[in-house]
């Protein structure tokens, strides 16, 4: 059977979950300070990316590829309704289901944001080399397809 540390052993700064939120932040932080839209969010960047692989979908689509959970993608939906980035429309087979689709300054808004975040994904990458940065996506996708 597993030993458990002893308390004094045990140090939170050391804690997986600790470090994916500080690497998480530092990301975030990254991508704000250098995306062109300020009021873009990276979940809001990351649906509209998703609507556009897609073309039309729904939001359940949505929430499948993004792994956004749907409470937050109805409200990211809403917001980028509101900016006239999306079209929402229904279902023809069943009405109750609403397809999502990018007008047309979404289409551009994500053409033209696309090369920021690719910068945005180097500079989160920092000073780790070629091969680390292999690893770290590799062990990163290892523990969430577990």
């Amino acid at each position: 059977m597993d030993q458990k540390p002893a308390l004094s052993e045990y140090h939170f700064s050391d804690q997986i979950g600790h470090l994916l939120r500080r690497a998480y932040q530092r990301h975030a932080s990254i991508f704000q300070q250098h995306i062109p839209d300020s009021q873009l969010t990276a979940a809001q960047f990351v649906t509209l990316c998703a609507i556009r692989d897609l073309e039309t979908c729904s939001l359940s689509d949505i929430v499948k590829i993004t792994a956004i959970d749907q409470a937050t993608i109805r409200g990211i939906v809403e917001r980028l309704k509101s900016r006239d980035l999306i079209v929402l429309s229904h279902d023809e087979a069943d009405r109750r289901k609403v397809l999502v689709s990018l007008s047309k300054g979404a289409a551009e808004l994500v053409a033209e944001t696309v090369p920021f975040a690719a910068q945005i994904t180097e500079a989160t990458y920092g000073n780790l080399n070629p091969a680390e940065r292999v690893a770290l996506v590799f062990l990163l996708r290892k523990m969430i397809d577990e």
